[in-house]
């Protein structure tokens, strides 16, 4: 396919405009990277956990309360507490209300038994306690496979392209996507669980699989212009990521309402998601944009 004219292609917005863009996810990045370093600070760690990940207790009632009164009642009763309720699907009918402390089982079931006025037995509750060691110790685990399956998909990413810069924007997109959903996450004030960790392992993959599809046509595909390989690539990475997104978003709003667990993940692949279209179509394509102009223009 033959090379449209000088003159015609700068009238193009993309070529116009593609490194200016850049400022945004650049910015975008910074700004990030500002907040987690105070985050950080403040909290002594990238992420505010829930007691699978400091340890504590979770109860069920499997009874109908006011979970507003209840949770106002019990946070004078413990130093940590979080209560939601449990709703069938169908119906929306109060199931169970899920009450979460860092306190052990017995401080908890004392408290409750005497904030109930009754026994608390296997047939109207459930009790869960993770101890603090053991949950510290699972979320160091969960930390080193996110590093080691990001480390290897770097690995993977310069095995594939064998070029710097392309391989380099690829890992670029990848983090910016991670550290800006967390940023998100962080700024929501949702205290992150082990599924949580594990949505932010299944993120690393809906984040590079865009960026491989957009640099391999690029750099691949021979006889077409760049532009019309980029809006190519454009098309079909869109469709893959919006039908992504659109199904999260679906399956957040049916398990909202009774799995926490689901729930958490779905938000977190969700804001993922979109970060993903911003780092993917601006961040990766003007990178590679820039990389392969300067590689044709010095031949």
């Amino acid at each position: 396919m033959e090379e449209q004219p000088a003159n015609i292609q700068n009238k193009n917005w993309h070529d116009k405009y593609y490194k200016i863009l850049l400022i945004i996810p650049a910015l975008l990045l910074i700004f990030s990277l500002v907040y987690m370093v105070n985050f950080y600070n403040k909290h002594g760690d990238f992420i505010q956990k829930d007691i699978s990940l400091t340890g504590g207790t979770s109860v069920t009632l499997y009874e109908k309360l006011d979970v507003n009164k209840l949770e106002q009642d019990l946070q004078s009763k413990f130093k940590e507490v979080n209560v939601r309720e449990v709703y069938d699907l169908i119906t929306r009918e109060q199931k169970a209300v899920i009450i979460e402390t860092t306190s052990d089982a017995e401080e908890t079931k004392t408290i409750l038994k005497d904030y109930l006025k009754y026994e608390l037995t296997d047939e109207n509750s459930s009790f869960e306690f993770t101890g603090s060691s053991l949950s510290q110790g699972f979320y160091k685990q969960l930390l080193i496979a996110i590093l080691v399956a990001f480390v290897l998909m770097g690995i993977v990413i310069f095995i594939i392209f064998r070029i710097f810069v392309p391989s380099i924007a690829v890992i670029i997109s990848a983090f910016a996507d991670i550290l800006m959903t967390l940023v998100v996450v962080n700024m929501l004030g949702i205290e992150i669980s082990t599924a949580g960790i594990v949505a932010f392992l299944m993120l690393i993959g809906y984040s590079v699989d865009t960026d491989i599809l957009l640099t391999s046509r690029v750099l691949k595909r021979e006889g077409e212009s760049l532009n019309k390989r980029i809006f190519d690539s454009f098309k079909t990475g869109m469709t893959m990521t919006i039908a992504a997104l659109l199904s999260v978003l679906v399956a957040l709003f049916i398990v909202k309402s009774f799995s926490s667990v689901l729930a958490q993940i779905f938000t977190i692949l969700s804001i993922g998601l979109a970060f993903d279209i911003l780092n993917t179509w601006i961040t990766n394509v003007s990178l590679l944009k820039w990389y392969v102009l300067k590689k044709s223009k010095n031949g």
